[in-house]
């Protein structure tokens, strides 16, 4: 039989999980991106230099390569080039290459939810600095300002004074890959916001457990993930709401077989939201500790629907105690001399570390995923446990910046 192709979008370190399942396999697995000294591409079996925003070079590139699949797991930037690239060689994605646009174009997506009645914050799409300017009056505010087609929370602000919108939308600007970017009304959240790595068969959601994310208030840029929390302390009423909503919308966008990465909350005007929903698996290595706590691989099961493999059972897990993805964050820029874990801490509760720095390396305070240093799995027994760990995190994990 011929060996299966893949085409991996990217080539950071949260690929390397797929590239080991997919080579377990027995699949030939293609990364492609133009910086060739990134660490992926050191383990797959062929590295192509493509921009992946790029959706015409990447269906001549995949065209040339004659893949049997492609994904963009993990990897933002690469989504809609991975869904059009799948549409034109008729091979599997989650959704169509217009369901892709909408979903990852933040203007778009908050357009598709107020027209089909969905919760969403009043918002609206710019690509003029002058006119959203104009604009101030017709937002409540505080206001976020953010890019419509970036990922890691880059180019993210919260403004509360209207004479401070024209930094945030440079801000956004900065980090923004088409010119464009959306103003929308804040929304405080009650308690924790949430997240769902859902996996989807046609019309039937397989996997959509809710886990917390977590935020360090102190960091550069707040509304960076800094720890995700499973299972979710969302109330019931609410994870169901939220589930329903999300089941319309992929009815809806038409999706079929795949992994979708979702962010939600709920607000404290008592409604719930779905605040973003990608088709891709998650960063962070979200996917990688599920597998590890549930016993079931969505990794797996996604690779096996991009190269038209018969799927895995997939069902929605229950989880033994409380696991935790932190992601490692320095509040300070500088050269990392070390990281050292307390040695009891170590054995108790940390079930496995990824560092993606090492020793000597110049490291930039947190402002999105992509300045992180590595994430740790944690396990405890229960969610209170769980809580005081994270409370003493800074006792257990030294961050030493010379």
């Amino acid at each position: 039989m011929k060996q299966k192709r893949l085409m991996l979008l990217g080539g950071l370190s949260y690929l390397l999980p797929v590239i080991r399942e997919a080579h377990n396999m027995g699949i030939y697995v293609i990364t492609a991106d133009y910086l060739p000294n990134n660490i992926a591409h050191k383990y797959s079996d062929e590295y192509c230099n493509v921009s992946i925003i790029d959706k015409e070079e990447v269906l001549k590139k995949a065209q040339s390569l004659q893949i049997d699949g492609i994904m963009s797991f993990a990897v933002d930037p690469g989504v809609v080039s991975a869904a059009y690239v799948a549409e034109k060689m008729q091979l599997p994605f989650q959704c169509s290459y217009k369901a892709a646009t909408i979903l990852q174009n933040k203007h778009l997506f908050r357009q598709f939810l107020a027209e089909n009645g969905f919760n969403s914050p009043k918002a609206k799409g710019y690509n003029n600095v002058n006119e959203a300017l104009e604009d101030v009056d017709f937002f409540s505010w505080p206001v976020i300002v953010k890019p419509v087609d970036s990922a890691g929370s880059k180019g993210v602000s919260k403004v509360e004074r209207k004479e401070d919108l024209s930094e945030a939308i440079s801000y956004a600007l900065s980090e923004a890959h088409n010119g464009y970017f959306i103003i929308e009304e804040f929304l405080e959240k009650e308690g924790n916001s949430s997240g769902i790595e859902a996996y989807i068969q046609g019309e039937q959601v397989l996997c959509n457990d809710l886990y917390d994310q977590l935020f360090d208030d102190n960091a550069v840029n707040p509304f960076t993930p800094s720890a995700e929390i499973w299972p979710s302390s969302m109330p019931l009423n609410y994870q169901c709401e939220i589930k329903e909503e999300l089941k319309r919308l992929f009815i809806l966008l038409n999706v079929r077989t795949g992994i979708f990465n979702v962010e939600c909350r709920v607000s404290t005007n008592g409604k719930a939201y779905l605040m973003e929903v990608s088709p891709r698996g998650g960063g962070n290595r979200i996917a990688e500790l599920q597998d590890m706590a549930t016993g079931q691989s969505l990794i797996s099961a996604e690779i096996c629907k991009a190269v038209s493999l018969p799927l895995p059972k997939i069902e929605s897990p229950s989880y033994k105690g409380a696991w935790c993805n932190y992601v490692l964050h320095s509040s300070k820029p500088g050269i990392l001399g070390s990281i050292d874990f307390d040695k009891d801490f170590l054995h108790k509760y940390v079930k496995d570390v990824s560092l993606t720095v090492k020793q000597g390396d110049a490291i930039s305070t947190f402002t999105g995923a992509n300045t992180s240093l590595g994430t740790v799995f944690l396990y405890a027994e229960s969610r209170p446990e769980l809580d005081e760990v994270l409370r003493r995190i800074n006792d257990y994990i030294h961050i030493n910046i010379l």
